[in-house]
């Protein structure tokens, strides 16, 4: 079997973030607070959990970008307590293109596959234009189509935006290959029918196997 096409995640498995614990640090240091690591550390661990607070999921975030703003401002504003002005900063750091770095193999990954004719497509679960983040490191122009969430109005893992993205690339779900890195988000394609590679999440810049891809595929 020779696939025509590849899904990829967006987080953490294209490009990944510094952890929020070092974003509050460095946001602190930035406004002229300084926070242990301990501080930072718990405080991140404290949006965290409000993020994943059941009250806090009936929010739809993923499904519409002003909720998405909304939210996350009051999510990070959390942090206000240790500085005016902190919460903004860690917003504006996560919605930073150029604080999302590619993983190591990512751009050359990428060229492979439009080089090998396979088209490209990204799927992700948010609530921000993450294709700023793929034009901030010239890389927008090797994929094919981005299937957002709040643009489509469904998310991983429900069958319904892995098939948008399927179509999207004028293919059909036995011709694609999806990658992620959270088998119960990503996952979800397996149910569609896609053949499913799981990559483990690394820090920014490491290896996390993304080189594997274009072998696969052809």
């Amino acid at each position: 079997m020779r696939l025509r096409g590849v899904l990829f995640d967006f987080g953490y498995t294209l490009f990944a973030h510094a952890p929020l614990a070092v974003t509050i640090s460095d946001c602190a240091r930035r406004l002229g607070t300084e926070l242990s690591d301990e501080r930072a550390t718990a405080l991140a661990h404290r949006i965290d959990e409000a993020a994943m607070a059941p009250a806090e999921l009936a929010h739809p975030r993923d499904f519409d970008s002003t909720v998405w703003a909304d939210r996350w401002k009051v999510l990070y504003g959390i942090a206000d307590e240790f500085g005016d002005g902190l919460g903004s900063s860690i917003y504006q750091s996560m919605h930073d293109p150029h604080q999302w770095i590619p993983y190591r193999q990512a751009a050359s990954t990428l060229r492979a596959l439009e080089a090998s004719e396979i088209r490209v497509g990204v799927v992700s679960n948010t609530g921000w234009d993450v294709r700023r983040v793929f034009a901030a490191h010239s890389m927008a122009t090797h994929v094919a189509s981005f299937t957002l969430s709040y643009e489509v109005g469904a998310v991983k893992p429900d069958p319904r935006i892995f098939t948008v993205a399927c179509e999207s690339l004028g293919l059909s779900v036995h011709d694609v290959l999806m990658v992620g890195d959270d088998p119960r988000s990503d996952g979800g394609a397996v149910a569609v029918g896609i053949c499913t590679l799981l990559l483990p999440p690394g820090h920014r810049g490491s290896d996390n196997g993304l080189g594997a891809v274009p072998r696969l595929v052809t």
